[in-house]
């Protein structure tokens, strides 16, 4: 608990984790440093049942910081972690924080608080860039490639840098209290795209949400493409869980990787039976590795680091047919789930 004064603004951090010892200790040290001059701060740590290290560090450090407080997350997802933080958070305004990322400033209270009072939003975005310390040419890649237009939603402004007002769906990470009293808690049926879930009820009762660029957080990109692939394929997955739940349409820019995937798989059989759409399909690859090597050439150019010129052409390809097979995958969920019963 905050030892919350009247008219003292308090911040409750909620850190959803499972299995973050090589970065949880920093994360929580770089929330300790930040300036809390006036402000009331607690740190909610909720833990999925980790099989690691990561309880015991929590543990060690919530011994010296009693702001740190340790809690059980049965639900191992970061949906239900961040319901145990709201559930047990006594501040004015709710802030997630992953366990592996960094900060890159230390006034990061002063500048929630002043942007919650300047805006009189209901919730803030900030920008995600994944350019992290010491990253490895793959994970600049990765970064380059998800900040290219080429490489991430066109609807998202996770990558914006001015301070607009925008919708919450694609951004919202900090909540004034009262919009859970509103709208409710995440979906613990979301195992990705939770917070997209919950800030598309926050958009559909017409609750504001501003960018605010001072609160960008870097994020470590996935370090193989293989984790990339599992990372994107849940996010098309959550897409279309989104669009089933809310009975909506899933948009064009969600469904066009699956598209391609099942074009990619499907050509060359329609394209021997049928030799017009072979030259069909030969001309969409070749339109798909000229953009791609454009959009590589583009990205990378912009990098110190050269290396991921060559790099980026399979971590766009990886982007494109694991967003895909997520969202194929959980379009045919339903009927595997109906078979299974029948």
């Amino acid at each position: 608990m905050t030892d919350e004064t009247p008219g003292t603004p308090s911040i409750s951090v909620i850190v959803p984790i499972r299995n973050e010892a090589a970065h949880i200790a920093s994360t929580l040290q770089q929330l300790l440093d930040q300036d809390r001059s006036g402000i009331d701060v607690e740190i909610l740590v909720a833990d999925g049942r980790s099989t690691d290290e990561t309880r015991e560090i929590v543990a060690a450090m919530a011994e010296k910081h009693p702001e740190i407080r340790l809690f059980d997350n049965p639900v191992q997802l970061s949906s239900g972690a961040r319901n145990v933080g709201i559930q047990n958070a006594s501040g004015q305004y709710l802030l997630v924080v992953d366990g592996h990322c960094e900060i890159p400033t230390r006034s990061y209270f002063t500048d929630l608080v002043s942007a919650f009072q300047r805006t009189g939003a209901d919730c803030l975005g900030r920008p995600q860039p994944l350019d992290v310390t010491d990253a490895t040419p793959l994970q600049k890649a990765i970064a380059a490639a998800r900040n290219s237009r080429f490489g991430h939603h066109p609807d998202s402004f996770i990558y914006s840098k001015q301070e607009i007002q925008v919708p919450a769906i694609s951004v919202a990470v900090a909540y004034q209290r009262q919009v859970f009293d509103q709208i409710g808690l995440f979906d613990t049926r979301f195992d990705a795209c939770e917070d997209c879930e919950l800030n598309h009820r926050i958009d559909q009762a017409g609750l504001t949400c501003f960018l605010i660029p001072e609160l960008a957080i870097r994020y470590q990109p996935r370090k193989s493409l293989a984790g990339l692939f599992k990372q994107l394929t849940r996010y098309g997955r959550g897409r279309i869980r989104l669009a089933r739940k809310h009975r909506e349409p899933p948009s064009l820019a969600a469904l066009i990787p699956a598209f391609f995937l099942i074009g990619l798989i499907a050509g060359p059989i329609l394209g021997y039976l049928f030799p017009v759409l072979g030259f069909c399909y030969l001309s969409v690859i070749g339109l798909y590795l000229a953009l791609t090597a454009w959009f590589s050439l583009k990205a990378g150019w912009k990098n110190p680091d050269r290396r991921v010129i060559k790099i980026l052409p399979c971590v766009f390809f990886t982007i494109h047919i694991s967003s895909g097979w997520g969202v194929i995958r959980e379009f045919l969920a339903p009927l595997a789930a109906q078979q299974a019963e029948s």
